[in-house]
């Protein structure tokens, strides 16, 4: 499938809005030349005996006309421009959000927040600078380029050749130095911007580590090394700035000078009379505004490729899983309606980076997972239980081996994989809305009824009532009315009302206590007792309900059987599973 660009497809629809702004603009330009033009013809002009009153009240017209054209005109041509831009605008961000949307997994996985945060703020906001800032005033200094050059040509081609020399310098050689001097520069930029973004995201989420620490003003220090760096490269920029300003102003004004001496030996071989003097030199300045942006509008040319650079790695990874999606039959697509999943991992592998010499993060892993079948996956951190759980819901795709769900593919799923997987992780988001809307996430078309029975399934019968608005009372942000076991099953409704044939448990019990662990874990057991549990946790309490205990270590399968096999023939489980239970095994 062919790839569209982020200006293409808009250029067709808003063709002529596209011309009628670059009318506009070079009109805009006219009107103030001309307006610089009859001033210049009046002053001189009523400096002299006048045969005439009519001899200066026509200009005095042509002042008033131009000089309130120019007002109406310059207005109407951004009231248009901007009005276009943002309808572009618009449809880049309904575009951007719906690649995003069906590949949120596999977003998390891949990028940061900081870099999601990047894309939302500020590319798509460059690229609408590309016709603001680039296209069209690049596009209507050409027009007066040849305007301009055609003109004076008409008098004087010598002089109009020197002039467009000038003018030559202005539109393309200063543009260019410019562009091979920032482009670096602007790539640096950008991409600091992009990693003050992510070390703040990551402060913000973890703000409350940083406090009990103590170590939040190290926080302060480190960041604000970091922004001292971003504004010495941004001080540099605006160096440049002020320097590539300078010369063009420069440039304009040896082309007054210029134009003065070539008006001068024109009135002297009475080519022109003398009051056209003073109105050939006052138009430089308003034609030389349209001209003097253009090394500005070109150097804005990095920050646009690095922002496309961007965009179009997310729009691969969407077309990767779109045209995965689209090799699927009518049976196959069939299939992964259903309500019975079989996962097989066949040899699986998964390594982080593309060389040979990254360490697998897990390793010729087998696993055969039926619908119903309830297995654990417990390991220390860093053993692959992650990486196993993203490989399992087809996030990310094997380096070695494969992933199948029914047969097919787990990557060609693509959106379809959270009507099949669902996920209860350790510290569920409940948003600042009222618990009814936290659990109707599940199924934004579930009925109030469908809502009780979730709650009742989640043991919640006893919280609703406490609650002075039941299910419509404000969870408060970030469900800070609620105790860590409330929120999780909370998040277990909602689970419970997406209904999906698989459950993967990524650690909720993480940060309760055992009495509260013990009793999410009972209700969870009960109101899933259909359903495939994939459970990941560093725990074992709860092993013996499960079909399956799998130990990780080092990316690759330890120990596997039921809790009754693991305890009588491996001594190092049994002796974790006495760490889990001490009272228990204390008692004994």
């Amino acid at each position: 499938m062919k790839r569209e660009g982020w200006f293409a497809p808009y250029i067709s629809p808003y063709f002529w809005r596209f011309v009628l702004i670059i009318v506009l603009g070079a009109l805009t330009v006219f009107s103030a030349s001309s307006l610089m033009y009859t001033s210049g013809f009046l002053i001189s002009k009523a400096s002299t005996p006048i045969e005439n009153i009519l001899m200066i009240y026509v200009p005095i017209v042509g002042v008033r006309t131009f000089g309130t054209s120019r007002a109406v005109i310059h207005y109407v041509e951004r009231l248009v421009g901007h009005d276009t831009i943002l309808r572009i605008l618009s449809k880049m961000r309904i575009r951007l959000y719906n690649i995003l949307e069906p590949q949120a997994l596999f977003l998390s996985s891949r990028f940061r927040t900081g870099d999601i945060l990047g894309m939302l703020a500020d590319d798509i906001e460059y690229l609408q600078n590309v016709y603001l800032r680039t296209v069209f005033p690049s596009v209507i200094a050409l027009l007066l380029y040849a305007a301009v050059v055609i003109s004076l040509g008409t008098f004087d081609i010598a002089f109009a050749l020197l002039m467009a020399l000038y003018i030559l310098v202005l539109v393309v050689v200063l543009p260019l130095i410019s562009l091979l001097f920032t482009q670096k520069r602007q790539r640096e930029v950008k991409q600091e911007r992009n990693s003050l973004y992510q070390k703040l995201t990551d402060a913000v989420l973890g703000m409350g580590d940083w406090v009990i620490s103590g170590r939040q003003a190290q926080f302060v220090d480190t960041y604000e090394a970091d922004e001292k760096r971003v504004a010495r490269t941004d001080a540099a920029l605006r160096g440049w700035a002020r320097l590539r300003m300078f010369i063009g102003q420069a440039i304009v004004g040896v082309g007054v000078v210029s134009l003065l001496f070539w008006a001068a030996g024109q009135y002297a071989s009475g080519a022109i009379v003398g009051t056209l003097i003073a109105a050939f030199v006052l138009v430089v300045f308003p034609v030389a505004d349209a001209f003097l942006p253009v090394s500005e509008a070109v150097e804005k040319i990095p920050q646009y490729r690095n922002s496309l650079e961007r965009l179009a790695g997310v729009e691969a990874d969407e077309e990767h899983a779109m045209a995965a999606g689209l090799t699927l039959d009518n049976a196959t697509a069939a299939a992964m309606d259903v309500q019975s999943v079989h996962i097989q991992l066949k040899n699986a592998g998964y390594r982080y980076g593309a060389s040979e010499s990254e360490e697998w993060s897990i390793r010729d892993l087998n696993l055969d997972i039926p619908q119903g079948k309830k297995i654990a996956i417990i390991g220390r951190s860093g053993a692959g239980k992650s990486t196993l759980l993203k490989v399992i819901q087809g996030v990310i795709k094997p380096s070695m081996g494969s992933t199948v769900i029914n047969g097919m593919d787990a990557a060609a799923y693509g959106e379809r994989i959270p009507s099949i997987i669902s996920v209860l992780n350790q510290s569920p988001h409940l948003f600042d809305t009222t618990v009814a809307n936290n659990i109707r996430l599940g199924d934004p078309d579930a009925s109030d009824e469908a809502i009780k029975k979730a709650g009742a399934l989640a043991k919640l019968d006893t919280l609703i009532s406490s609650l002075p608005e039941g299910y419509n009372t404000p969870v408060r942000e970030a469900g800070q009315r609620f105790s860590g076991g409330e929120r999780q099953r909370i998040a277990l409704a909602r689970i419970l009302l997406q209904n999906t044939p698989v459950v993967v448990l990524d650690e909720p019990t993480v940060g309760l206590d055992p009495r509260t662990e013990r009793e999410l874990l009972a209700t969870i057991f009960e109101a899933m007792a259909e359903k495939t549990l994939v459970w990941v946790t560093h725990h074992l309490v709860g092993a013996e309900q499960m079909d399956e205990v799998i130990f990780m270590e080092n990316g690759s399968v330890e120990m596997r059987g039921t809790h009754a096999e693991l305890m009588e023939r491996e001594p190092r489980y049994r002796r974790l599973y006495e760490l889990d239970r001490p009272v228990e095994f204390l008692s004994v």
